[in-house]
């Protein structure tokens, strides 16, 4: 596995997330009729949200980011996103062990929503998420915690 970490973002990594989301989402979002150039980066910038943000480095260079959004009782992973090149490394999945072991530890549980047909569902899936609901675009996933024994 490569060498990884996590760093705080701040909001002068708006950008390079922006930039980021329209690289990872362009294939499926591109299948799904649904990418536009403008509104795929605007969407990250309206809910760009860096106290609950954490920045992916892989080899010592930005790869990717995660969001982890408090709500009620709940958690909701979001703006995953792992730069194409750094995919199938297995820090994707390094990266979701650590937040949801935050997460048991919090008894919290965790929801998400990955567009149809993503090859990420494959991953949620592994980590223990599961379908709640889902429309023509979107799956929606719960996780509840897994208790320390």
């Amino acid at each position: 596995m490569a060498d990884w970490e996590l760093r705080p973002a701040s909001v002068a990594d708006v950008e390079a997330v922006a930039e980021l989301r329209a690289v990872v989402l362009r294939s499926d979002l591109g299948r799904l009729g649904r990418y536009d150039e403008r509104r795929v980066r605007q969407r990250l910038r309206n809910g760009f949200a860096p106290e609950h943000t954490w920045m992916i480095a892989v080899d010592g260079a930005l790869a990717g980011c995660v969001a982890l959004r408090p709500a009620e009782r709940t958690y909701w992973l979001e703006h995953f996103y792992l730069d194409p090149d750094a995919q199938g490394r297995g820090v994707g999945s390094a990266v979701l062990s650590r937040l949801l072991e935050r997460c048991d530890r919090e008894d919290a549980v965790v929801r998400l929503n990955v567009l149809q047909g993503s090859p990420a569902r494959r991953l949620y899936e592994r980590h223990g998420f599961t379908v709640e609901t889902e429309d023509e675009v979107d799956v929606f996933m719960v996780r509840r915690p897994v208790s320390a024994c």
